[in-house]
């Protein structure tokens, strides 16, 4: 053993809320003082006090997490791991099965649709990894709307138009790219896959769409923007810290890093609930978070509250000055809900806006962004504002004729989130790279089929809006995505112990 390293024997003792050890990548670390800090509470730290958490910490946190927000006196130095007790471990029954699904799981070459890949990822994902992605707010009314609303919009194709090339490129806040959609920020990526969000970044650069990075990201910032390759763009989701100067560095270092939009997000105060990940009691979640002190969070609901408690509820429109002074990015908001607050962003020279409800994870029956798409348009061009403002949408995009709809009705682009999650989840890289190329495939070809052959000849005349405009009582046709993609709500399941 090497006279420089630490012992398992001498960082076992420090196993105890008074003096608290942890061994995270073969080096230990003092994190006694963190515990009321630590964003997923103390709980999860302690038991793993005196121990090895490699296993627990590196799916929900950045490599760079202890570097950062502990300070260098707790670095207590490297462990000869050859002394640590390794804890035996007892076969799981449910991750048994897991891996039995796996090992049947369908070859790739059998997802024609980015609805095979949340099948799929159902089934093989472990659940309180499931339970974070796919759960929405409260009863997931507006999550299941997103998605059912593009069924409200038909097309009205014109013929004999000469489609015989194709080109669906386009440019979104200044950038180039092959196709109309750019991935959506989405947060704990190695939740799905050990590598993360630098699995998006890859498949990103490979088929030329923009990836918006997250604040919340299982990867560091900056392990993702090295992971670009080129002249590949990015843009930045941020979450805003109550700590304004933290804010401020984040946005800056990100523009110094190549970063070419800002995107705010206004549409969550406060994280929604989100009962399917609470059941699953992801309780005891930190990730890459820029905040820390002590509050008075509820952190026993699901991993979306624990690793949300430094943003600022008391963000407001008299902010966003204060944004464009620090920042020449686009600043864009993410997560308008309404025409007034559209009207009010052009007003105060935002570059752009996301209508969007947080993959319905937030307010539960807020509307749709492709309602509020169909609602703002009309009224932009009326005060021929449409062209000083770039409206893009999220939350419900599973098919290229969603996009193409999205399009014809105004919007920029589209911003996709789970899909590709799922893809990463259940194929890794190969799986994002399929999914991103059934949307272009399918994207050429509904063009031709709508009898447009660039995105510039894509206008309202090509939808029909009526059932999509005349309220939320329209029937809608069940699809695959509802008949097997989307879980049931679960009833509370108590334990035998609590019962009389």
């Amino acid at each position: 053993m090497s006279k420089d390293k630490l012992t398992g024997i001498a960082v076992a003792q420090h196993n105890s809320r008074d003096s608290c050890w942890v061994i995270v990548h073969g080096k230990a670390y003092d994190v006694t003082e963190f515990l009321p800090e630590h964003p997923g509470g103390q709980k999860i730290i302690l038991k793993y006090a005196g121990k090895d958490a490699t296993e627990e910490f590196d799916p929900i946190h950045p490599r760079d997490t202890l570097d950062k927000y502990l300070d260098s006196s707790k670095h207590l130095g490297e462990v000869d791991m050859s002394t640590v007790e390794q804890e035996e471990k007892t076969a799981d029954p449910e991750e048994v099965g897991r891996q039995e699904r796996i090992k049947r799981m369908p070859p790739l070459q059998a997802c024609y649709n980015l609805m095979d890949f949340e099948t799929v990822a159902r089934d093989v994902m472990k659940k309180t990894a499931w339970a974070y992605y796919s759960s929405g707010a409260d009863d997931e009314i507006t999550m299941r709307e997103n998605h059912s609303a593009f069924h409200k919009i038909w097309f009205r194709p014109q013929i004999l138009v000469d489609v015989e090339n194709v080109d669906f490129s386009t440019t979104m806040l200044g950038t180039k790219t092959s196709i109309p959609f750019y991935v959506t920020a989405t947060a704990l990526g190695k939740l799905g896959n050990p590598e993360g969000e630098v699995v998006l970044t890859r498949a990103a650069h490979d088929h030329n769409v923009i990836q918006m990075i997250p604040t919340l990201a299982s990867c560091s910032f900056d392990e993702i923007v090295d992971a670009k390759k080129g002249d590949q763009v990015q843009w930045l989701q941020l979450y805003v810290n109550k700590d304004r100067e933290i804010t401020k560095r984040i946005v800056q270092h990100a523009e110094a890093r190549g970063c070419k939009g800002l995107f705010i997000t206004v549409d969550a105060p406060q994280l929604g609930r989100r009962e399917k990940d609470m059941r699953s009691k992801f309780s005891d979640t930190g990730s890459n978070v820029q905040a820390s002190g002590g509050d008075s969070v509820d952190r026993s609901q699901g991993a979306a509250r624990a690793i949300s408690s430094f943003i600022d509820p008391s963000l407001s429109w008299k902010d966003i000055p204060w944004f464009k002074s620090i920042t020449n990015m686009p600043v864009v908001l993410k997560g308008v809900q309404r025409v007034e607050d559209v009207l009010r962003a052009v007003e105060m020279g935002l570059d752009g806006v996301v209508l969007s409800n947080h993959g319905g994870r937030q307010l539960d029956t807020a509307p749709s962004g492709v309602e509020v798409l169909a609602e703002v348009m009309p009224i932009l061009r009326e005060r021929g504002w449409e062209n000083k403002i770039e409206i893009f949408i999220d939350g419900g995009i599973r098919r290229s004729t969603d996009i193409l709809k999205a399009l014809c009705l105004g919007a920029r682009g589209v911003g996709i989130g789970r899909p590709f999650l799922y893809a990463m989840s259940a194929y890794g890289q190969a799986g994002v790279d399929r999914a991103m190329q059934l949307l272009k495939d399918e994207m050429e070809m509904n063009m031709r089929l709508i009898g447009v052959n660039k995105i510039e000849d894509l206008n309202p005349s090509l939808v029909d809006v009526r059932g999509l405009l005349g309220g939320h009582h329209a029937s809608v046709p069940s699809d695959t995505l509802t008949l097997h993609a989307y879980d049931p709500l679960q009833a509370p399941r108590f334990s035998e112990k609590a019962k009389l």
